[in-house]
């Protein structure tokens, strides 16, 4: 069974805070403000989505504890040992 693409992974974490629209969201950041199709997009691209993503759920939602959530989550997969030591540090905080 071959990986999941980065795309996919995106998606996924996506589906946690947008349901359904996840797939539509996520496809059109990269498409429109990337200028790539999804199975283009590399671990290169990510942290310009990522600020595409924070300023398009900006517009969807005032609840910034959500989106900086959804943004440490895409940050992870870009660079996981960073984000897991990062959980570890609030983990030691409470």
């Amino acid at each position: 069974m071959p990986s999941e693409t980065l795309y996919q992974k995106i998606v996924l974490v996506t589906y946690g805070y947008l349901g359904p629209a996840a797939d539509r969201f996520v496809a059109r950041q990269i498409t429109n403000h990337l200028g790539k199709k999804p199975d283009q997009l590399t671990k290169r691209d990510l942290p310009a989505l990522i600020d595409w993503i924070r300023l398009a759920m900006g517009f969807l939602t005032q609840d910034t504890l959500m989106i900086e959530e959804y943004i440490d989550r895409l940050q992870a997969l870009h660079e996981p040992a960073k984000a897991k030591s990062k959980h570890k540090a609030h983990a030691h905080e409470n």
